[in-house]
């Protein structure tokens, strides 16, 4: 997700290297470097120009600051107007005064509509908001099924009549359903079309007529770029929509769809789907994607995503056990399942600022080697994972534990290497007043192929950053826990 415009706009900062102020001829060539990284993202024409205009008129009035370089205050320039262009905040879904909330989904066909669907009514029970998923879409073939079984995924209950009834008087019971129901808010999946048709929109708009819903969402794929702008701008001027829905940003899309609709449209992206898996749907907060796109990361939706995985119970029992040197392959266990329950490893990575330029190969050998990890640990017996001691005293053990997990006795002596010096670590920093975190703490040791990455400063210490005084010791050491 835009790494290919994050590399073209790199490469605007690097013209204005070596200049003192920022002027109308040393701009030039950055302005035409951030224009052509646009364009090839796949951003709307006259969103391109308003852009390159609003960044030549910002950056020419702009004061200088002491101690900052040009390239940092041409960077600060652009970031403001990539969050102007894609709407300054984020904008929340509508809540009715008197209950049910009533949204109602829209879209082509392909777009993820059915998905998105059940992904919003996850997010709502999230949210403490129970819900009721209605399905209209009568013409598709299995699509009712497809909800209902997206529903019992998630223990969201669904309101359908069969694919003989009409969509309106399907979406009509269904809100009255919802209200015999006491539920507090109603989704409407409605039909899609391969293409905008009258037919469509005049079945679209008599479901709206019928419902008068708080909220009406258009599903767009990012995939489409800048026609997913024109697409909104179309289904606005003819129903007219509250907001979007942008699915599909972790594929292979340039990113011009997210920052063409705002502009094009008129209308705010209300969430971003991130990922196949239900869980997979974020609120759009521009100044974020601003972030991402800038390769500045984005820790703020990394540690949302973090407090949805982690109890406080949990930390409080870790805390002690890193403080008391009694972490163990059970909690490590623990902490990588955490991870894989908030998303792909190279997706979480790219939020945490400086390791959002690693390469895929770097990123796959990352998963690799938590593979095998898992694969290693997965081979103890119970006492051996909560006494990883028994493993370094005894080769028998090692040797049983690696032709169990199809790896030779020196990787097994490596991961308990690693993990010794990773818990001593951990326990130095508890005793030094870092906050442990689980399901970062202490997983970087361990991250044995990473490409030799470096971490940024800052990020550390969640590691455990040996001290200087051991310094030439550790970086004789190779294997998990060198980064």
């Amino acid at each position: 997700m835009f790494d290919a415009l994050a590399e073209r706009l790199e490469d605007a900062w690097k013209k204005l290297r070596g200049q003192d102020k920022i002027s109308q001829s040393n701009i030039q060539d950055a302005l035409l470097e951030v224009r052509r990284a646009l364009l090839e993202a796949d951003v709307n024409l006259q969103v391109v120009k308003t852009f390159i205009a609003e960044i030549e008129s910002k950056a020419l009035g702009a004061e200088v600051i002491s101690g900052v370089n040009p390239g940092q205050q041409f960077i600060k320039i652009v970031y403001d107007e990539l969050v102007t262009t894609m709407g300054e905040s984020n904008v929340p879904l509508a809540k009715a005064d008197k209950p049910p909330t009533v949204i109602l989904m829209a879209g082509l066909q392909g777009t993820g509509k059915t998905t998105a669907t059940a992904k919003l009514a996850l997010y709502l029970q999230k949210e403490k908001r129970n819900c009721l998923m209605v399905a209209t879409d009568v013409y598709r073939p299995a699509a009712i099924d497809q909800l209902v079984t997206l529903g019992q995924q998630i223990n969201v209950p669904v309101f359908e009549m069969g694919s003989d009834a009409n969509p309106v008087e399907i979406a009509r019971a269904g809100v009255e359903k919802a209200k015999e129901l006491g539920v507090d808010t109603v989704i409407i999946d409605t039909a899609g079309r391969l293409q905008i048709d009258r037919d469509m929109m005049g079945e679209l708009a008599q479901i709206k007529d019928t419902v008068n819903p708080d909220d009406t969402l258009l599903v767009v794929d990012a995939m489409t770029g800048q026609e997913a702008a024109n697409l909104t701008r179309t289904f606005h001027e003819q129903i007219g929509i509250t907001g979007a829905i942008l699915t599909k940003l972790d594929g292979d899309t340039r990113g011009g769809a997210a920052l063409s609709v705002r502009q094009i449209s008129g209308q705010p992206i209300k969430f971003v789907g991130v990922g196949e898996k239900v869980e997979a749907l974020q609120p759009f907060y521009p100044d974020r994607m601003a972030s991402r796109i800038l390769n500045m990361g984005d820790v703020l939706t990394l540690v949302e995503k973090a407090q949805e995985q982690i109890d406080i119970a949990d930390v409080e029992k870790m805390q002690a056990k890193i403080m008391e040197a009694k972490f163990d392959f059970d909690d490590f266990l623990k902490q990588m399942r955490l991870i894989k329950n908030m998303g792909s490893l190279g997706g979480l990575l790219k939020m945490i600022p400086g390791f959002n330029k690693m390469s895929g190969a770097d990123l796959e050998k990352g998963e690799t080697e938590l593979k095998r990890t898992e694969a290693m640990i997965n081979s103890m017996t119970k006492e051996e994972r909560t006494n990883p001691e028994l493993l370094a005293k005894s080769p028998s053990r090692r040797r049983r534990i690696a032709k169990g997990a199809g790896y030779e006795e020196s990787d097994v002596t490596k991961l308990v290497s690693n993990f010794t010096r990773m818990r001593n670590m951990m326990q130095q920093m508890g005793r030094g007043g870092m906050p442990a975190m689980p399901g970062m703490g202490g997983m970087g040791d361990m991250f044995g192929g990473m490409g030799g990455q470096t971490p940024p400063p800052g990020f550390r210490g969640y590691a455990g950053a040996p001290n200087k005084s051991k310094k030439k010791k550790e970086k004789k050491k190779k294997g998990f826990g060198t980064l």
